[in-house]
């Protein structure tokens, strides 16, 4: 396919990336696999395996720790001396799960993965958890030597790359990988090209993405399911897929992750990534983001352009929901505290609003908008919505109810006072009161056609930087 560059072509300019002599020299990528086990109260890791992968380490090596403190958790890895060589923060699927009701009676078993530059000798990994008061502890500890005799060496069955966009070196770029999941043999070649080339070019609509694309590398994998499509549970539907996408995680229908990482890591490790979202080959709206680990999106939904760009917020940059008006899986915080997201906020009194350089002057904190009317209306939309799944309605039904929901809303906020202003508006982060979002609307809070707000603009950037390089113009 046009612009479609097959493996044998990235294979020989990621050769040509490691032989030339004004790039960064190149290292391989080592992860470590382990267990992430426990319930409310008790949390154990246990290393699984410690992989080679087949592919170089696709970072920059001068921009190897990061500043920021992001993440429900963080991972250090320290050379014998007690250098600081990698750090990363992320959220998991163990974190969002331990959230839920069911973490209170029960325990379960979560595969995880970290993955960094091959070190020079053995490192210790710290893998640091906030606490109750949001300051990283360490959790775990482990010691890993890449020279191990116990060390995977042996590459995962090879899958067919593909680059939807390639705009320069993997370390200089931030690397996108879209991997197909759901697709027969013969969609993964008719369709999945096709596919990933629509959600790049649906991300880049979308600012800062679009000013900095040429920041971006973004690629391709579709390895063959036995039968179209994935599963979803609740409708009785079950499918046994390459890297087992599935609806209803934590008994939200429209919750799309996998819970299979071992397969996703040895999927993925045939492509230079830093990110990853899944293709999920449903009509069904869904989708999932987590950060640092991975985002999903039906991508025959309706709806698949802003699912896609929302929950790779999510994933790319740590970005809060900032609606609170749809059910979720988790239960509310015991205690209110600053959220580490950079788009929410819980206005603490005496904190000061961590985006207030953005607040233009005469701008009220809290900023008023009509609340009392969007929850009436959202009150009425959800019920509708619980009926349409209830009764199995056909996908149609539901997207007519979103076009309905969006159409109504965008005619709420269009009257609003302060509708383009940055202030502090009360309702995000599944809650209605507790916490504060910074614009009236955004990717992040409703499926209007709008774009990102200010405050999401730049936390998006500042990843960006971390794995781009800022420009100089910056």
């Amino acid at each position: 396919m046009p612009g479609m560059r097959r493996l044998a072509a990235v294979l020989a300019a990621l050769a040509a990336w490691s032989a030339g002599a004004a790039e960064p020299a190149v290292t391989g990528t080592l992860r470590v696999d382990y267990f992430h086990t426990g319930g409310q109260g008790v949390e154990i890791f246990a290393v699984d395996q410690v992989v080679l992968e087949p592919l170089p380490w696709p970072g920059h090596p001068a921009r190897t720790v990061e500043v920021a403190e992001t993440g429900s958790y963080r991972f250090e890895v320290r050379s014998a001396d007690g250098t600081l060589v990698f750090s990363r923060g992320f959220s998991s699927i163990f974190g969002e799960w331990v959230t839920t009701a069911e973490a209170a009676a029960a325990h379960r078993t979560f595969h995880e993965s970290l993955r960094f530059p091959v070190p020079d000798g053995p490192v210790e990994i710290t893998v640091l958890k906030r606490n109750s008061e949001q300051v990283f502890a360490a959790a775990w500890r482990t010691t890993v030597d890449p020279a191990d005799m116990d060390v995977v060496r042996a590459p995962p069955p090879r899958q067919e790359l593909i680059a939807v966009e390639r705009n320069g070196t993997p370390a200089d770029s931030v690397d996108l990988l879209l991997i197909g999941d759901g697709y027969t043999a013969a969609e993964c070649a008719a369709r999945f090209p096709a596919d990933a080339r629509r959600m790049a070019d649906a991300l880049f609509r979308h600012e800062p993405y679009a000013r900095r694309r040429s920041d971006f590398n973004v690629w391709g994998l579709c390895p063959p399911s036995a039968e179209t499509g994935v599963a979803r549970p609740s409708t009785g539907t079950h499918r046994r897929t390459p890297v087992g996408a599935a609806y209803d995680a934590f008994g939200s229908e429209r919750y799309v992750l996998t819970f299979d990482n071992r397969a996703l890591r040895d999927v993925a490790a045939w492509a230079p990534y830093e990110f990853i979202t899944i293709l999920a080959n449903s009509q069904t709206y869904g989708g999932g983001g987590i950060y640092g680990t991975f985002a999903t999106v039906a991508i025959d939904s309706d709806w698949a352009d802003y699912l896609f760009v929302h929950e790779f917020g999510h994933h790319f940059a740590g970005l809060a929901d900032e609606y609170y008006t749809s059910p979720v899986a988790y239960e509310p915080a015991e205690r209110i505290v600053e959220p580490w997201e950079a788009n929410v906020t819980a206005l603490l009194d005496g904190a000061p609003l961590k985006w207030r350089d953005l607040v233009a002057e005469g701008t009220p904190v809290p900023t008023p908008w009509p609340k009392e009317a969007f929850e009436a209306r959202q009150l009425e939309f959800q019920a509708r919505r619980k009926q349409i799944r209830a009764e199995n309605r056909p996908e149609s039904v539901m997207s007519a109810l979103f076009r309905e929901e969006q159409a109504q809303s965008t005619r709420l906020f269009s009257k609003a006072r302060h509708a383009g202003n940055v202030g502090a508006f009360r309702g995000a982060n599944y809650d209605a009161r507790a916490y504060y979002r910074p614009q009236l609307d955004c990717v992040m809070f409703t499926r209007n056609e709008v774009p990102f707000c200010r405050v999401c603009q730049r936390a998006l950037d500042a990843v960006i930087d971390l794995y781009a390089g800022p420009r100089p113009t910056d």
